[in-house]
This record gives structure tokens, sequence and C-alpha cells, in this order.
């Protein structure tokens, strides 16, 4: 039977669920993830599980935020003046917007806190300081 090694080209179909056991994603009704194991393509923690396995092999494996999206940095949180968000925007905790940098970079940011004065926008991965859950299968491999 042959088994995942490194640099293989794998098809998993996956769940991923966070603590309070809700679902962050998932393969289901959706074609397979494929990916080269190994390569840097999906999160460390999940990729080193999947050397050794074979198709059809199932696995729940628990993966802490550092092998996942990363402990939350505070400093890619920034307070900006309300006033340079257009006024057609509404600001809700929670809302996903997209930020330019001087360079033209697109960066996704979260509406972290609002007040009278300031905003302040997170740019953070969502799922930055969260340990996360996978169930998964290994579909094929090559």
């Amino acid at each position: 039977m042959t088994q995942v090694k490194v640099g293989d080209t794998v098809r998993i179909h996956y769940t991923g669920t966070l603590d309070d056991g809700s679902t962050f994603d998932s393969s289901e009704g959706r074609d397979p993830l494929q990916f080269e194991v190994g390569s840097g393509q999906i999160i460390p923690g999940l990729d080193k599980e999947l050397p050794g396995m074979a198709v059809g092999h199932k696995k729940t494996v628990n993966i802490p935020a550092a092998e996942a999206y990363g402990e939350a940095n505070p400093q890619m949180q920034q307070a900006i003046p309300r006033a340079q968000i257009p006024a057609d925007i509404p600001l809700e905790i929670g809302m996903r917007l997209q930020m330019k940098t001087p360079e033209g970079q697109v960066i996704p940011v979260m509406v972290a806190a609002v007040d009278e004065e300031t905003v302040t926008l997170d740019a953070n991965h969502p799922l930055a300081g969260k340990d996360l859950t996978f169930d998964f299968e290994v579909v094929s491999i090559g």
C-alpha cells in the first residue's frame, strides 16, 4: 500500500473545527483539497500529519495556534481616524474590509473596535491565536 511522503501531491477531504465545535472550513460538497506535502501550501500542523498515511486513512488531529495560523500579533492592529473611512461604509465589529498599502498591495482587515474618533483594524489572519481540530481522510496520492 502506497504511503504519503514529502513531495507527494495528495488530495484530502477535511473538516476544520474550533474548540467550541463550530466548523470554520470543510471540503464537504466540494472537490477534495489538493496540495504538495511539505511544500508549505497548508498549515504546518496538518502538513506534518500526512507522511505515512495511505489512501482511505482517516485521522483527527488537534493543532495548536503556533502550528496553524500563528498567535495573534498586536502589532497587526492599527487604530486610524474614523474620518479616513468613507461615510458610506458601515462600521460593525467583525466586518471584513480591504486596505491598500502605499505600494498598492491589498490587505484584508477586520474591524476590531469602533468609537467616536477611531476605528481599530486588525490584519491578523481570522484564525490567528486559535487552536484548530481537523478531521481528514486521504483520498488520493500521486
